[in-house]
């Protein structure tokens, strides 16, 4: 007979608790468990007919001996491993009460959140961290506009653009992707040397699209296009520098993760004017990429902000978007 672990479905429901001070609790896997020795967001596995919410307050008191008040659903993250396919549903604890003890043997730390990623985790609690920490947007900027016969050398509309990324900015963008293919580099690399320094100004984390020499030009960050991923065999930037990638599947994201990329944009997941031909990924399918690898991962494709809930409903670390978030 086949073995059918693989398709074995688990669902596991785990909380984010804070201290008085901000932190985080993780708790240690025990000797004898999958994935022992690695750190996790503290829960456990749904009893069947067992709300999430009942689940979580459940396996909370029995392993930490503490009483919580369930908030906002965080992420729900679905990972592949080699025996089961998880699905770890994410909660925000709002309130709890009593003195946290591990009451199972297991190891407890209170972590602040900027420390979060150097702790070793298993691969489903990977998104977690980025959707504590990350933005849940990330605005892909269109083509500035050209005044008068582009043939002829039209003017860039520098103002108008650079006026609609501040107004992103100020709508509270702070991940973003300098795009501009069509544009002669000449015209280019001013102008997003410009918008470059808005994003800094306004505390945003910038990467350019495909261009390593402009990006370090800029000492900003890279987002690759899925065509370069397989020319690469080494991470072309620096640890300490943002790196990216578009992906289409399960090669392309592997591949990303393969080369140390800090993310990755998956679509397109809805019908878009930009693709007008290119059949939708739709959630489901987004989902099941969202399985094959640990990388925090934006769906993109007609999107736009009332999207959020939905995509990370899906493991989507948030949406990426030109139309959806870039001001009219």
């Amino acid at each position: 007979m086949p073995d059918d672990r693989s398709t074995r479905v688990v669902e596991v429901v785990a909380g984010v608790i804070r201290d008085p001070r901000g932190r985080v609790l993780l708790a240690r896997r025990t000797e004898g468990r999958d994935l022992a020795g690695l750190w996790e967001f503290p829960g456990g596995k749904h009893e069947p007919g067992e709300a999430p919410e009942a689940a979580l307050a459940r396996e909370l008191h029995e392993e930490l001996g503490i009483d919580i008040e369930v908030g906002a659903a965080l992420i729900n993250v679905p990972q592949t491993y080699p025996d089961k396919r998880l699905r770890l549903d994410v909660r925000l604890v709002e309130r709890w009460q009593g003195v946290v003890r591990g009451r199972e043997g297991q190891a407890l730390v209170w972590v602040p959140p900027h420390k979060l990623p150097r702790y070793a985790m298993p691969p489903a609690d990977r998104p977690v961290v980025a959707a504590l920490l990350q933005p849940d947007r990330y605005l892909v900027t269109p083509e500035p506009a050209l005044r008068g016969d582009p043939v002829a050398g039209g003017a860039i509309d520098e103002a108008g653009w650079l006026a609609a990324l501040d107004r992103a900015l100020a709508a509270g963008v702070r991940r973003v992707q300098l795009r501009a293919p069509a544009l002669d580099p000449a015209r280019w690399q001013p102008l997003a040397a410009r918008a470059a320094a808005a994003c800094r100004a306004a505390g945003a984390q910038v990467l350019v699209n495909g261009d390593v020499e402009l990006a370090q030009a800029l000492g900003v960050g890279l987002h690759l296009r899925a065509a370069q991923l397989d020319g690469l065999t080494d991470r072309p930037v620096p640890a300490d520098v943002p790196l990216a990638a578009s992906c289409h599947g399960v090669d392309e994201l592997r591949r990303a993760e393969s080369l140390g990329c800090d993310f990755a944009v998956v679509g397109n997941v809805q019908p878009t004017p930009s693709h007008p031909g290119r059949v939708p990924l739709g959630w489901r399918a987004f989902a099941a990429l969202r399985e094959a690898v640990s990388l925090p991962i934006y769906a993109i494709g007609g999107l736009g902000p009332g999207d959020l809930d939905e995509a990370r409903r899906h493991g989507a670390q948030g949406i990426a978007a030109i139309r959806g978030l870039w001001p009219t």
